[in-house]
């Protein structure tokens, strides 16, 4: 070839393809290194991002060695057909009002094979034990508790917990501040919501209270106690704790800002209100509505999240979303900021994965509360507030649900999804 390029007329012919080669080689590997060097530059971020929010043991190392041939990565759960992981909402740490308190929890089921997904809500005045000690207190202290022993601790002692009270095998969960849900929110452009009539909360965001309660450092009220028999018996929400014979009471912050401060901005504006029919909630929005309980109850409002959280799932998964670099890069920012969990980087990757091969899995919703096909009641006598306990007072009720979630008929206060629907007609 070389003499016909130098010595024949044939040469003028051969360079011209060969030079058009050449020039799609270059320009395919210029392509191909932008990627790369792109590419490289996501995974660092992600690599980072991961090891930013994990409490897990392990880092970059650990899932460079889980991605070689022949090493094993699967999840726990994964060989006996479900992954479970438990999602808790709170205000965030270091915030004021109980920022530690999981006043969202959620325990989420995926079964892979037979594409199907079962999102269990757990209310916050679910009275318990605090795993590792005797002491009783509502379920939303008990993640609190277990940070105040160690970083993490809380996300085991919840995962220790709520394994007692469904019955099934929680080795993982996943944390997300206020501030993070509503960027995220914003992030994928909002989240679609419905009502079948307008909703109002003129109650919660109204800042209760009165002159001689507040605490001008904090803008919460001042505890109110009680004395019976000796024992001092908190009446009125605060920070604190109250201990009788071993037993933690925790009560409601409630707001005051209004004495405080008549000119500061009430939380969601203080009477919160949506109109009724299809709408697009913003980050502001959604999280009023996923807080709002007062003028309903924490059961509808713990509906009302299921609802949220799949919108968001969908806009999450949909290519709009995932073929959007500045998305993306803005959704991982938001996460490493606002977003704790204990899985390792591999195991989040491995989640990402297990989710994807799933095509639009059908989903599978519970709230527990106290109507009647619920499983809680509240007791009428006691001297801790407001709370429930499980029908029959142990958790067998609840898990004979939680194993058979997949084929019992659905919730009727929930709207189902509707090929659970179908299912079960």
């Amino acid at each position: 070839m070389a003499y016909l390029e130098k010595n024949s007329s044939f040469s003028r012919v051969e360079d011209k393809p060969k030079n058009k080669k050449k020039k799609w080689i270059i320009i395919g590997l210029s392509i191909l290194t932008i990627i790369l060097i792109g590419g490289g530059i996501f995974a660092w971020k992600t690599g980072s991002l991961l090891n930013k929010i994990s409490d897990g043991k392990g880092g970059i190392f650990s899932s460079l060695v889980k991605s070689l041939p022949g090493v094993e990565n699967k999840l726990v759960g994964e060989d006996e057909g479900q992954i479970n992981i438990a999602l808790l909402g709170m205000r965030g740490e270091g915030v004021v009002g109980g920022g530690l308190l999981t006043d969202t929890i959620m325990v989420v089921g995926i079964r892979p094979a037979e594409n199907k997904i079962s999102i269990i809500s757990v209310p916050r005045d679910l009275y318990v034990t605090v795993p590792g000690t005797q002491d009783r207190s509502k379920i939303n202290a008990v993640h609190a508790y277990g940070e105040e022993k160690g970083k993490g601790q809380g996300m085991k002692d919840m995962e220790a917990i709520l394994s007692d009270i469904t019955g099934l095998h929680i080795t993982y969960a996943a944390s997300i501040n206020f501030e993070g849900f509503k960027k995220l929110v914003d992030i994928i452009d909002g989240v679609p919501f419905h009502l079948d009539q307008p909703f109002s909360e003129s109650v919660q965001f109204m800042g209760l209270g009165s002159e001689q309660d507040c605490d001008y450092k904090t803008g919460y009220i001042v505890p109110v106690y009680e004395i019976k028999n000796g024992i001092k018996i908190q009446k009125r929400g605060s920070k604190e704790v109250t201990r009788k014979n071993g037993t933690k009471y925790i009560h409601d912050f409630r707001l005051c800002t209004k004495k405080v401060n008549p000119e500061a901005e009430l939380e969601c504006g203080g009477n919160f209100t949506l109109p009724a029919g299809d709408l697009t909630l913003n980050g502001d929005q959604a999280l009023c509505l996923s807080r709002s309980r007062a003028t309903s109850s924490d059961f509808e409002r713990a509906k009302r999240q299921q609802l949220i959280m799949q919108g968001i799932k969908d806009k999450l998964t949909s290519a709009g979303t995932l073929t959007d670099f500045g998305k993306m890069n803005d959704i991982l920012s938001n996460l490493g900021d606002n977003t704790r969990t204990d899985l390792q980087a591999w195991e989040m990757k491995r989640f990402y994965d297990v989710y994807m091969g799933m095509n639009n899995p059908q989903i599978y919703q519970r709230v527990l509360e106290n109507s009647e096909e619920g499983f809680l009641y509240h007791p009428e006598n006691g001297t801790a507030g407001y709370i429930l306990l499980p029908r029959g007072d142990n958790y067998d009720r609840i898990h004979d649900m939680a194993k058979n979630i997949f084929t019992m008929p659905a919730q009727s206060d929930i709207k189902p999804d509707s090929k659970q629907e179908a299912e079960s007609k």
